[in-house]
């Protein structure tokens, strides 16, 4: 539900600190509510994110958001735009404070020529992403709602605040439903 990736993080903090970049790597800090990335716009960089929380989402034709994943640490943006030349994929919106290393697109080209570290990474990186898709998937079609929102609610206690709207956009259904579930949920609960 929230993915994170530390063995990213440290290698960016490695590289950023060498001093070896020369400007191409920055930082950059976004306020809760601001968009990192905008689906369909073209970026002319690469992030990671140094802390706080995004989440990542589609606009659809109807204007209805779809939740694909909540994003932390050390978690990677707009790089398969960049291997497709691509406009954005998705939207990433912050939901809390959030600080990335912004990295140059032709600096992370030479990356990937030159540092099979950085490579190895985003194997990982993209083995993980088709691992949790499908897991999550699979998970959806075999469990109902209100065991997803149950989960959901667990991470929200511990790790996060997120809006009602950001929940069901999560689960992909209707704010409505969602407080059906959450009023099924806390009948059960007191039973």
């Amino acid at each position: 539900m929230l993915r994170t990736n530390q063995d990213f993080l440290d290698y960016l903090w490695v590289l950023y600190n060498s001093q070896q970049h020369k400007g191409n790597i920055i930082l950059e800090s976004f306020e809760k509510d601001e968009k990192l990335l905008a689906q369909n716009e073209v970026s002319d960089k690469i992030m990671l994110i140094k802390s706080g929380i995004t989440k990542c989402f589609f606009t659809e034709d109807n204007d209805e958001e779809y939740i694909v994943e909540f994003l932390g640490k050390g978690e990677i943006l707009g790089e398969i735009e960049m291997m497709k030349n691509v406009p954005c994929i998705c939207s990433i919106e912050a939901i809390t404070e959030v600080s990335v290393f912004t990295v140059t697109i032709p600096y992370f080209q030479s990356l990937i020529k030159n540092d099979l570290n950085l490579n190895n990474l985003l194997l990982d990186v993209f083995a993980e992403r088709i691992v949790n898709t499908s897991n999550r998937s699979s998970y959806q079609q075999l469990h109902a709602t209100e065991h997803t929102l149950s989960q959901l609610l667990e991470l929200k206690a511990k790790e996060m605040k997120i809006s009602k709207e950001d929940m069901a956009a999560y689960l992909g259904t209707t704010v409505r439903s969602l407080n059906k579930a959450l009023k099924d949920n806390e009948k059960k609960k007191s039973v």
